[in-house]
């Protein structure tokens, strides 16, 4: 598969996700991403900076473009931490924790995001608004509490399943409990 198409996939996963979940200014969007199912290996035994490369060049733009910061989740290997801007981590509190991804022990993905952001550290967990799992990287844990799957019009980047999510505030109450006609955000 070439990387343009990779990139096109992305960005076109991204934006009808940004459109489904109604995401505002500041919030963050969390991506897992598996460049080895991407490519059609087996998730961590087969990392391409390239692919995943290609999927940062899709996904950044749309995000940026709706002032929605990229949270990029590493591989098991730095326990799924996440790579955020300074700025981001320290807006939400998230304490700042000592590595630097690599290929091998982070991911391609997030290395690539870790050269990419202006400045970059690693935080080990966020609370984010919506998500993309490319390739079963389990992205739940950094998802707010209430995730809602959300269906696009393309379910693979690459040859890597493409899964994703929302999140929405709890319904709390009971038969009493009213409701807004429109879902909270």
């Amino acid at each position: 598969m070439e990387l343009s198409e990779l990139t096109a996939q992305a960005r076109r996963a991204t934006e009808e996700l940004l459109e489904a979940a109604h995401l505002e200014t500041g919030d963050i969007f969390v991506v897992g991403c598996s460049s080895s199912e991407i490519t059609g290996g087996r998730i961590g035994h087969h990392s391409s900076m390239e692919a995943a490369a290609a999927v940062l060049a899709g996904v950044l733009p749309p995000l940026q473009e709706q002032g929605v910061y990229l949270a990029a989740q590493c591989c098991e290997h730095l326990n799924r931490a996440i790579v955020l801007e300074r700025e981001v981590a320290k807006t939400y509190g998230y304490q700042i924790v000592a590595a630097i991804p690599q290929p091998h022990a982070g991911g391609s993905w997030a290395t690539n995001c870790w050269h990419t952001f202006q400045d970059p550290v690693l935080v080990e967990e966020v609370q984010a608004a919506a998500g993309m799992d490319i390739g079963g990287t389990l992205i739940g844990m950094h998802l707010r509490r209430v995730a809602v799957p959300v269906r696009l019009s393309i379910d693979h980047i690459g040859q890597a399943i493409l899964l994703c999510a929302r999140t929405r505030p709890p319904f709390i109450g009971g038969a009493r409990a009213v409701y807004s006609e429109e879902e909270p955000r």
